[in-house]
């Protein structure tokens, strides 16, 4: 189905205040449902962190004391509409259970965005942030094994793989070279736009998740990986923001953050199997239609200009959920070794400069300085520094004898070769997995586990 929301009214603003046991309703069942029900409901408390966000830094950048109201009633309901969607966890799903379905989502949205996204340039970069998410899934189901004792598939169900990826420990970098060139707003299509606001909410979510979260386990290494992982999604958010146009005034990211929550809410009714959680998408559908109709009104007075200029005559799909282990494995594969060259482009290994900027920043975070010297760290079990995503493997290996990965046979026996060709040699955290082990790990049928 294809409609213009901008000629659907929905519900009025004045008519969205619901009581507290319309805003806190009974949670899923995380035994029954079904992983992308989860992945939606993920990805939809992070656009409603991001709207309610934004209009509060609109906010303090206005004066005007209509546009103010407008903004401050309009961003209650957000921050309603913000507690029934996350309020929806279970109290007895996990923390790495959660973490889990977040990088369910990273994965398979990112894929789809890439797949459906017109620009070349804004796909590569999607594809390039695709691979270290799927390495985040890939340590984390690790974690999951040894602490909740759980096999990742529970809460993945064989929709989304786990193998090793780009090392988590590269994704590390001068954050300057992370940004990007941004669209052109008078020629980008209302797809790209929609896209690029649907990831930057959900990277944003995952990295708050993590730094509010990651601290909630007692072991130390657990925590360093939450550590280490956020760092890594405060790049992503990072690279692609900087892909929006920043000229867009107030008003044109405000009717663009309407669109995007009418869209991806759209998307998420159309896809739900689940009828509790799709009677709060085709609800909140109805609200956003009345707050786009609102950004619209204002974008129409003060820019005098017509909305459809910016976000088109038809409603976009930017979050369906499918699995994506075709699309996934094809750039792992062949992007691995993919690299940010500096100059708002890419490169790969083996073509990095001696003196590439992040070179300096991963030897920090993944050993340290001391007194200008490189740190020399003790082989010793009660001193290890290092990555702590590679410090997982070493503690798997140690428990099972190798790594829990759930994949295609043929793409998990080829680890060693993934790892031998997405490893910088310059730089590795001294903890670092060496290529041997990975080959010894092969070896072992995961069917014995």
């Amino acid at each position: 189905m294809s409609f213009n929301p901008l000629k659907e009214k929905g519900i009025a603003l004045e008519k969205q205040l619901r009581s507290w046991h319309d805003i806190v309703k009974r949670p899923f069942n995380k035994y029954e449902v079904d992983c992308y029900s989860r992945t939606r409901q993920i990805l939809m408390n992070g656009i409603e962190v991001e709207a309610w966000n934004f209009k509060h830094n609109f906010s303090r950048n206005c004066q005007d004391k209509e546009i103010l109201n407008l903004l401050a009633l309009s961003r209650r309901i957000e921050d309603m509409q913000q507690t029934t969607v996350n309020w929806m966890t279970p109290a007895c799903q996990t923390v790495l259970e959660t973490t889990l379905g977040y990088e369910q989502v990273a994965v398979d949205l990112t894929a789809w965005l890439a797949q459906n996204e017109p620009d070349d340039y804004v796909r590569e970069t999607f594809n390039f942030g695709l691979l270290e998410d799927f390495d985040h899934l890939y340590r984390y189901s690790q974690w999951a094994y040894m602490v909740d004792g759980i096999n990742p598939d529970e809460i993945l169900q064989g929709m989304t793989d786990v193998v090793v990826s780009r090392p988590t420990q590269n994704h590390h970098n001068d954050n300057g070279i992370r940004l990007r060139k941004h669209y052109d707003k008078s020629k980008a299509s209302p797809q790209t736009k929609v896209n690029i606001y649907t990831l930057v909410s959900g990277e944003q979510q995952t990295h708050n998740f993590y730094a509010e979260h990651g601290m909630m386990y007692p072991n130390d290494d657990l925590r360093r990986t939450f550590g280490e992982i956020c760092d890594v999604e405060e790049e992503h958010v990072t690279m692609y923001e900087s892909l929006i146009d920043p000229t867009e005034s107030w008003f044109e990211k405000l009717l663009l953050h309407e669109f995007t929550e009418v869209c991806t809410y759209y998307n998420c009714y159309k896809d739900e199997v689940d009828d509790k959680l799709k009677q709060i998408w085709e609800e909140f559908l109805a609200f956003e239609l009345g707050h786009l109709q609102i950004a619209a009104d204002l974008f129409k007075k003060h820019e005098k200009r017509d909305p459809e200029e910016v976000i088109g005559e038809e409603i976009v799909l930017p979050c369906h959920f499918e699995s994506q282990k075709e699309y996934v494995t094809n750039i792992l594969e062949n992007e691995i070794d993919k690299r940010l060259d500096g100059k708002e482009g890419y490169t790969t290994i083996d073509k990095l400069p001696d003196d590439w900027a992040s070179y300096e920043a991963q030897t920090i975070v993944n050993g340290g300085y001391e007194d200008n010297k490189k740190l020399e760290i003790p082989d010793c079990p009660g001193g290890i520094k290092g990555a702590p995503t590679e410090q997982v493997i070493h503690l798997i290996k140690t428990s099972i004898g190798r790594d829990i990965a759930i994949a295609d046979p043929k793409l998990v026996k080829k680890e060693p070769e993934l790892i031998e060709r997405g490893t910088e040699e310059k730089a590795q955290a001294p903890n670092t997995v060496p290529v041997e082990e990975w080959k010894e790990m092969s070896k072992i049928d995961m069917m014995e586990f």
